[in-house]
């Protein structure tokens, strides 16, 4: 039950915490959404479950906080990163604590990284501290943050990639699903296209990588951290 509190208890939060929710997951939306129903600053404005959604919906919504799922289909949290208008604070929620993906998120603007395991008290502290101006990162997270930026990182600055840079975002997803060894058709129901399109997603990655099949694609992609 939430807490209620009248205007002149001392305990009443002193400003309530604007967030929106962007994960291509609604199940998961749901359950964080009850998670912050339970304290009495935080009020969901809006969520989303793709890049284009999460824009259009941040930009109107004008939250404080924007909570970001770092892999999605059209480019994940970069993606809305690099579209939406300055002004929220967004916190990465994400199901990787993979090195690459918490300096690729940060580097892009994110200000700080969380994993999915977090509980509902403790995202909501973090939501608190980043819309106070607090980078909120767990301590082996914080470590790969560190290591980046003094230069002591495991995962270097990618060099330029023609080959990588060359396919599109939508490509790029296919790509990571096929190296992660789904099927076409789990493909086609993880983005939501048929598998006609994914067989023609998968021939552009392997003419545009020169790869000869899907075996030499995926060892090519895993030596490129794409997992």
């Amino acid at each position: 039950m939430t807490t209620q509190y009248s205007a002149s208890d001392p305990s009443a939060p002193s400003r309530t915490y604007r967030v929106f929710l962007v994960d291509d997951h609604a199940v998961f939306r749901s359950g964080v959404r009850a998670e912050l129903g339970r304290e009495p600053d935080m009020t969901v404005v809006g969520e989303a479950g793709s890049v284009a959604e999460a824009v259009r919906g941040i930009d109107a919504a004008k939250p404080d906080v924007v909570l970001l799922d770092v892999h999605m289909p059209d480019g994940g949290g970069i993606a809305v990163l690099r579209d939406i208008a300055s002004g929220p604070v967004c916190l990465a929620l994400s199901v990787s604590d993979a090195a690459e993906d918490v300096i690729a998120v940060i580097r892009a603007g994110a200000r700080g990284y969380v994993t999915k395991t977090i509980s509902g008290h403790e995202l909501a502290d973090a939501i608190r501290r980043v819309a106070g101006g607090d980078a909120v990162f767990g301590p082996r997270l914080a470590g790969f943050v560190l290591d980046s930026f003094t230069g002591r990182s495991a995962v270097p600055e990618p060099p330029l990639d023609p080959e990588l840079d060359s396919l599109t975002p939508r490509e790029l997803e296919v790509l990571r699903l096929l190296a992660r060894g789904y099927t076409y058709r789990e493909i086609a129901e993880e983005l939501f296209i048929s598998i006609k399109t994914v067989e023609t997603h998968a021939s552009n990655v392997l003419r545009k990588t020169q790869q000869s099949n899907r075996n030499a694609l995926t060892r090519w992609a895993h030596r490129r951290r794409i997992e």
